[in-house]
């Protein structure tokens, strides 16, 4: 359960930030009339596309002063104007981070297209299109192919 992980997240000492707003619109289309609304209030209907204006603003904070950041997946569909401002906010805002020592680890594919697109990639520690591989090797599990490269020595 979600609730379950953020507990465990915080007992490890790891600050896990959910959104408290959200950008919602009837269709993933660029046309599509968008509104924000607390993320527990989205109406029926509606689909939640991107993050909102309010958790773009108390991430940014976060993400400035943390000493290392670890970014699975882009905040909405960052393909679609009206839907990129959560993406390019925390992509821009790592990127900054990174500039002044924060350790970026990126990871999955649609993160990494995210940052590509924006062409802050270079800026990141570490930009893995391997996403939940990355997730597992940070979990401590070992994988095949490292293990394989292990076995090589």
């Amino acid at each position: 359960m979600a609730t379950d992980l953020v507990k465990d997240a915080k007992a490890a000492g790891v600050q896990l930030l959910l959104p408290s707003d959200a950008v919602v619109a009837d269709k993933v289309d660029a046309s599509a009339s968008a509104s924000v609304v607390p993320v527990d209030e989205v109406p029926d209907g509606m689909m939640g596309l991107d993050i909102g204006p309010a958790t773009e603003a108390e991430w940014k904070d976060v993400i400035k002063n943390a000493g290392t950041v670890v970014w699975n997946g882009p905040m909405g569909v960052f393909e679609l104007k009206p839907f990129e401002s959560g993406t390019l906010s925390v992509a821009t805002t790592l990127a900054e981070a990174t500039d002044k020592g924060t350790i970026s680890v990126v990871g999955g594919g649609d993160s990494v297209a995210a940052v590509n697109q924006m062409k802050l990639g270079p800026r990141m520690s570490h930009v893995s299109t391997g996403g939940g591989a990355s997730l597992e090797l940070l979990e401590g599990k070992v994988l095949p192919g490292v293990a394989a490269l292990d076995d090589a020595k």
